[in-house]
């Protein structure tokens, strides 16, 4: 596997875990552990896409 696709798999879970972990935040719930999860994949799977470009 690329790491041009690893970072598109890791964008694409990274997206729903965002959204999912802000409606948690907002509403009462945990959220903040997903939002950071998910913020964490987001911004890594959009580095490595942004590496690969450059390379």
């Amino acid at each position: 596997m690329s790491e041009r696709r690893i970072g598109a798999v890791l964008a694409a879970a990274g997206t729903p875990l965002v959204l999912t972990g802000a409606a948690m935040y907002v509403l009462p719930g945990p959220g903040f552990p997903i939002l950071a999860t998910g913020l964490a994949a987001l911004i890594t799977g959009l580095i490595m896409i942004a590496a690969n470009r450059r390379s």
